[in-house]
């Protein structure tokens, strides 16, 4: 459940990024930039803040 959670999340935050990017100013990329560095980090390492969290919060891994 956790990792469903981190990949919708992750996906929702490139997204938003990229729409705020498109209609509000180009600087919103970096969030998107910012999202896809920890993903790729987190395939090396690991760690994942997010998922961190979300063990604090007493979500279930399925």
């Amino acid at each position: 459940m956790r990792e469903r959670i981190v990949r919708a999340v992750a996906g929702t935050f490139v997204l938003t990024s990229f729409a705020l990017a498109v209609f509000l100013d180009i600087n919103w990329m970096w969030l998107g930039i910012f999202v896809g560095a920890n993903l790729l980090q987190s395939s090396f390492t690991n760690f994942c803040p997010l998922e961190k969290l979300l063990v604090l919060a007493g979500v279930k891994n399925q």
